[in-house]
């Protein structure tokens, strides 16, 4: 399509004011048909691919020694990452597992009587003490038949009769400790025992646990990011050694304006469409920002309030985000009903 534009004025020659009128009505006339002949701008919106990153760390300090995976390797669901050296931890759950070892023995120990062989040493002078017992009466025996012949004075049978009840009583107290030997210890003592025996066992468990978080596993399939940390380096507790982004952790990142966020809400359907992805990609908006923020950078106010953008996010279904990556530039537009 031509059109004629109006001739400009000759220069060192002054217009009248009705032609000045009739050039700019014919300016103005031009530029509404040069804007019904372009196409119209299509309705979307720029933004990018993010990632949702996992980033693997270590709830403990130490120097990384191993690193077997390596940015760009694929690695399944509990697969090796990463290994921190752990001699204290090593150190530390050997003698978790000794000082259980010897609360449990403690433990059992007051649970049963005395060993056999102490029982046996306490029979051995128990059959002392029955024999000195049986030659005490015996002989107590003898001397009052002597006594009533006038042989023994009745201080000799007194003397032999307080050796009885001695031999006696020693034969009693032994059979005392035979019954209290076989019984276990008194209920109070017991308890601490096995108290102290429990608390060894979570001491063991805390040790265990230390040990296990000094070699990281992946507790998804997913794709190595990125490594932080090279072998032989010193890593601070809590501290990502690497990233990993899982399968379908890719989501789309756009800004809108002002003006448009009445329009959007959180469910709705939209498409993406980037260099070499091929056919758009369904999405869904899962996020609509709360606050505002400004793109550029800009000092409020209200001749500026055009700039003022929310961020949306939306994320395509797992088959169709394997298809982006992340930092890839979109074109985002609502999707035709």
């Amino acid at each position: 399509m031509r059109f004629l534009a109006p001739h400009p004025p000759r220069p060192g020659r002054l217009q009248s004011a009705p032609a000045l009128a009739t050039l700019a009505v014919s300016a103005a006339m031009a530029t509404a048909l040069l804007a019904g002949c372009s196409p119209p701008p299509a309705t979307g919106w720029s933004g990018y691919a993010e990632g949702d990153y996992v980033r693997i760390a270590a709830p403990l300090a130490g120097t990384l020694a191993a690193l077997p995976v390596q940015a760009g390797q694929a690695v399944a669901a509990g697969a090796p990452l990463f290994t921190l050296e752990a001699e204290a931890e090593q150190a530390a759950l050997a003698e978790a597992q000794a000082r259980l070892a010897a609360s449990q023995a403690q433990a059992r120990n007051t649970d049963t009587g005395r060993r056999r062989d102490e029982l046996a040493v306490t029979q051995a002078q128990r059959s002392q003490a029955q024999a000195q017992a049986a030659l005490a009466r015996s002989e107590l025996a003898r001397q009052q038949q002597l006594q009533r012949q006038g042989f023994v004075s009745p201080a000799r049978l007194d003397d032999l009769q307080a050796a009885v009840q001695q031999a006696e009583a020693r034969l009693a107290e032994l059979d005392a400790a035979l019954r209290v030997a076989a019984l276990p210890a008194r209920p109070g003592e017991r308890e601490a025992a096995h108290a102290t025996a429990g608390a060894a066992a979570q001491a063991l468990q805390q040790s265990q646990w230390r040990l296990a978080q000094k070699a990281q596993r992946a507790p998804v399939a997913a794709v190595v990011s990125d490594t932080y940390y090279r072998v032989g380096e010193w890593v601070a507790a809590g501290t990502p050694v690497l990233a990993l982004l899982p399968a379908g952790a890719v989501k789309a990142r756009f800004f809108v304006a002002q003006a448009e966020l009445p329009g959007l809400a959180l469910g709705q359907a939209v498409s993406l469409h980037c260099d070499g992805c091929g056919a758009p990609l369904a999405a869904r908006i899962t996020r609509i920002a709360t606050e505002a923020e400004y793109t550029p950078p800009v000092i409020y106010s209200n001749a500026q309030r055009a700039r003022l953008v929310f961020m949306v996010e939306a994320r395509p279904v797992p088959a169709d985000a394997a298809r982006l990556k992340p930092g890839q530039p979109l074109d985002v537009r609502r999707a035709p009903a």
